[in-house]
């Protein structure tokens, strides 16, 4: 595959200032086909992006948490209909805003019980307090911690249990903590902390050596800086260092809550080596049967993802894993029927097709960038470029 055609794309976002840097991997057959970078790493510095840095995940770590919950799966440890409660006795007498609901008591008990299927397919009825941060429920996931590093994730999920449930469960999809609410049960059902379960399950079998929650002191110059546009107008050009977003030593110190939403720091080939598997088959992370739960359709039908403040994207449904186009959708005429995709807040990106055996990881570092063109625009490209191999 040519490089210079994808390297164009991205070129012309760094260009627009839109991105500092970004770097891909294109994957046909299980086999890597391009790789490349442009850009820099750290503008400030004058670093130019190399194969090794790193990056923030953010929500491209769920992928990781999911497949460690479908491998427990696969031992027998829950079925997908079991409540969760059964597991994490703190969420089993949850209540849900009723309809129309003005304040944050204005409840009612749940009529069925939190699953894990709807936890996995974030249906479950909880939030993210940043997708709507004026809202009442998103301002009580602030007061409880929900986002707070120095919180264990144990504790994490005790606070979570006293705070009202969206809708009940099972009725509509809406993106949320739920991913942390599978960690700590991947935490319980294991026996291990969620760090050493990843470890020793998940990076050590698919050869991940630079992934964890923790980027080591002697590779910390490795992270790639993080940038920030404009929030209101995220089209105006122009990017400003973001480190002051995080809070302090993030991802550099380890702290008390281990993150199984958007906690991990990865690099370019190490989630090219994720990516790869799943295009291989699963094995050896997952088996067969477990690959078709990561790839179909999760959804009820007539039930499609639906972000805040947005329409209702109707043919994009959601599996165990990630989102799934079930039709051609407006907004994204490259995806295709089977096209599984996720991206973390900060641009990092990946996309694979089953039926075409095609994928691509990209990363950047830009915060709040995740709904920009630069993505749709490569992987219109990787599919052009794809079909000509």
């Amino acid at each position: 595959m040519n490089c210079k055609v994808l390297d164009s794309v991205l070129q012309q976002a760094v260009d627009a200032q839109a991105l500092v840097g970004a770097s891909y991997a294109v994957i046909l057959e299980g086999k890597v086909i391009a790789r490349h970078w442009v850009g820099h790493a750290d503008r400030e510095a004058g670093v130019l992006l190399r194969s090794d840095h790193l990056f923030r995940a953010f929500s491209n770590t769920k992928l990781v948490t999911s497949i460690a919950a479908l491998q427990l799966h696969e031992q027998g440890l829950f079925d997908f209909d079991d409540p969760v409660g059964d597991y994490l006795p703190a969420l089993q007498e949850l209540r849900v805003l009723k309809p129309g609901a003005v304040s944050l008591d204005d409840t009612e008990p749940a009529r069925e019980p939190v699953r894990i299927r709807h936890l996995l397919t974030h249906t479950a009825g909880f939030t993210y307090g940043f997708l709507d941060p004026t809202a009442p429920i998103a301002k009580a996931y602030a007061q409880a911690g929900m986002a707070d590093p120095t919180v264990s994730l144990e504790e994490q999920i005790a606070r979570l249990a006293h705070l009202p449930l969206l809708f009940q469960p099972g009725t509509r999809w809406n993106y949320s903590v739920a991913t942390d609410v599978v960690g700590r049960l991947v935490e319980v059902l294991s026996g291990s902390a969620l760090d050493r379960y990843f470890e020793r399950h998940v990076f050590r079998p698919a050869g991940m050596t630079d992934t964890g929650f923790t980027v080591p002191t002697q590779h910390a110059t490795r992270l790639a800086a993080l940038y920030v546009g404009d929030l209101a107008t995220p089209l105006k050009p122009g990017l400003a260092r973001a480190d002051r977003l995080m809070h302090p030593g993030a991802y550099l110190v380890p702290q008390a809550r281990l993150n199984p939403g958007g906690g991990l720091v990865t690099s370019l080939d190490d989630y090219t080596r994720l990516l790869q598997i799943l295009l291989r088959g699963g094995a050896p992370l997952l088996q067969p049967e477990s690959m078709r739960l990561v790839e179909q359709n999760q959804l009820p039908d007539g039930m499609w993802i639906q972000f805040p403040g947005s329409p209702m994207i109707k043919g994009r449904g959601h599996s165990f894993v990630s989102s799934v186009t079930v039709d051609s959708f407006e907004g994204e005429p490259n995806s295709r029927p089977g096209d599984l995709q996720w991206g973390g807040l900060a641009g990092t990106h990946w996309f694979y097709s089953p039926r075409e055996r095609l994928g691509a990881v990209l990363m950047t570092q830009r915060y709040m960038g995740f709904g920009l063109p630069f993505w749709s625009e490569f992987k219109q490209a990787v599919r052009a470029s794809g079909q000509r191999v």
